[in-house]
């Protein structure tokens, strides 16, 4: 699950220092659903595109695999884009908290997507849920005070 956590914190660092400025543009390119964005201007190419090479990254130095870390990246970051959607369609806006579902939305993508390449039994999950939900907690926080991010 670390290429997961990886891959769901290196897109704010990507925007923060202005990496690969040409894919700054948004996943859903501007559409709208019963009148509200899809995604937003905060899911973008380039967050995708670092999330999964760096997920593939974590995967190569984890001795896992490039495919298997950029996989579940790329889970985390569909989750992700899945909460953003319901975020838009009830109105939250980009960057505004939502609990919860803030820290869980990548764990979830990328327990699912985790689920079709390994056998994953209720321990594991119920783990990855509580591990990995405190972890984006923390970093979310340190993102915040290392002037990254700019909220929970």
């Amino acid at each position: 699950m670390l290429p997961a956590g990886v891959a769901n914190t290196v897109p704010v660092i990507a925007a923060k220092y202005s990496w690969l400025p040409a894919l700054n543009r948004p996943l859903d390119g501007g559409a709208t659903f019963r009148g509200r964005r899809v995604l937003g201007d905060h899911k973008t190419w380039r967050g995708l595109l670092v999330g999964i090479v760096f997920g593939s990254i974590t995967g190569i130095i984890l001795g896992q695999s490039a495919v298997v870390g950029g996989l579940l990246g790329f889970g985390a970051l569909a989750g992700d884009a899945a909460k953003s959607f319901f975020k838009r369609q009830l109105n939250i806006a980009p960057g505004k908290p939502w609990p919860l579902f803030d820290q869980l939305d990548y764990v979830l993508g990328a327990l699912l997507v985790a689920s079709f390449m390994f056998p994953l039994t209720t321990a594991h999950v119920i783990s990855a849920v509580i591990m990995f939900s405190f972890a984006s907690y923390a970093t979310s926080y340190l993102g915040m005070k290392l002037k990254i991010k700019k909220s929970l």
